[in-house]
């Protein structure tokens, strides 16, 4: 099992007014996951996102990160966590302008601290693994190319380039293809369910898209914080 929410509650206090945007969420998602995470605006999509994703902590309950209880991390454990076993891919890239395609990918593993899997590769073996990676995503003759002398396309296909490039037993996927046209699009699903098959990573997209939806293996339709219903695809 690579996530396991158990009862898991977010509450935010604003004054006097408290909120809850997760409401008794119990979730299992298994290695190889292709699941897509859907529902209107405020049903929780974001916040339990955040949470699979380290960047946000339960209000109370149980959440397991690829075997291990969470409440249990300190903070140097949970950065260690979210940099070598989760991948982000976001809407907006992100990608640093000033860094060339290659760099933007290399980052992550420059990010590592003494010890971390990252830090133990060499120059050398880097090198290899960013460039193995740009040549997967038909990238490699733009890896001396800055961020804004690719299409957008291009840049998400740097953005998963990056967000693989720690091997990540889990990729979070926010809205990956909102900015892209359809071609662009599918080329990127593409490429994460070929990474998904190969590579045995759990793809988690929070998204509206339902080509994702028809792509994925499970589909959870959140409502008002809690799992509505959920379709399980064969």
């Amino acid at each position: 099992m690579v996530v396991a929410l158990k009862d898991v509650w977010k509450t935010y206090s604003m004054g006097k007014v408290r909120f809850d945007a997760l409401k008794g969420i119990d979730l299992q998602l298994e290695r190889g996951d292709f699941v897509a995470v859907a529902g209107p605006s405020g049903s929780g999509k974001t916040t339990i996102m955040n949470i699979i994703g380290l960047i946000d902590t339960p209000s109370r309950g149980g959440v397991l990160i690829d075997g291990r209880e969470t409440a249990s991390l300190n903070r140097d454990e949970l950065t260690r966590m979210r940099q070598e076993v989760i991948g982000f891919i976001f809407q907006s890239f992100n990608l640093l302008p000033v860094l060339t395609v290659f760099e933007n990918v290399e980052l992550p593993l420059l990010l590592g601290k003494k010890g971390s899997r990252s830090a133990a590769l060499s120059k050398a073996r880097r090198k290899a693994r960013v460039e193995r990676l740009l040549e997967e995503v038909g990238l490699a003759d733009k890896r001396l190319n800055r961020p804004a002398e690719l299409s957008g396309g291009q840049q998400q296909r740097v953005a998963v380039a990056r967000a693989l490039v720690n091997e990540p037993t889990i990729v979070i996927a926010d809205e990956p293809t909102a900015n892209l046209d359809s071609e662009n699009g599918a080329r990127i699903l593409d490429l994460m369910k070929k990474v998904n098959a190969e590579y045995g990573a759990t793809f988690i997209f929070s998204t509206h898209d339902k080509t994702i939806w028809e792509m994925a293996t499970r589909i959870i339709f959140l409502h008002d914080g809690k799992i509505d219903h959920e379709a399980a695809k064969t």
